[in-house]
């Protein structure tokens, strides 16, 4: 039996479900947790500082301590400014929330890239690969570079694309590297 089917909702920046004649749309399982484990709210770490000065760690409700956490910490990039270090840093938050994916036999592998496209975007590229069978998916975030902290807001968008794996990163400079 398929999971319910999570979609993307590009021009809301929201996830949600579909109604597909008197049931909720079911299938698309990988995609489906993917976007649950990069888009759900990871509680911080003790060290990580919060973006909007509350203190409050968020998380999953239902997580339990000692045991692995849903979601991912990318909303702690919030309100940074869209750098070298800050792609760096989304790549690391989306490798530790898939991660379970390898941990629980899902996939064999997973292989994360990040891309500044300047001044203000982000992509993240995500190839899941499964008995020598990969699928890739591209989320993109257009940074609001409001100088106003308050309105500042990462805004995700989602393709499932069949892209090559490597991607460039352009630094503040104009330099590109492959992560």
């Amino acid at each position: 039996m398929s999971d319910i089917s999570t979609i993307w909702e590009v021009s809301n920046c929201v996830a949600g479900w579909q109604i597909n004649g008197a049931q909720l749309q079911t299938g698309n399982d990988l995609e489906t947790a993917v976007l649950i484990s990069l888009f759900t709210d990871r509680q911080a770490q003790p060290d990580d500082v919060i973006p909007d000065g509350t203190g409050d760690p968020r998380g999953w409700w239902g997580d339990v301590p000692g045991e692995p956490q849903i979601g991912s910490r990318l909303w702690l990039l919030s309100r940074s400014k869209l750098t070298t270090q800050v792609a760096l840093k989304a790549k690391d938050f989306c490798t530790e929330a898939l991660q379970w994916l390898i941990d629980d036999g899902v996939a064999s592998a997973i292989a994360v890239v990040t891309e500044i496209v300047h001044p203000s975007r982000l992509y993240v590229q995500v190839t899941i690969t499964k008995n020598n069978v990969s699928q890739t998916l591209r989320f993109g975030w257009a940074w609001d570079q409001i100088s106003n902290p308050q309105t500042q807001a990462i805004r995700a968008g989602v393709n499932a694309l069949a892209t090559e794996t490597g991607a460039l990163l352009t630094t503040e400079n104009g330099t590109l590297i492959t992560i």
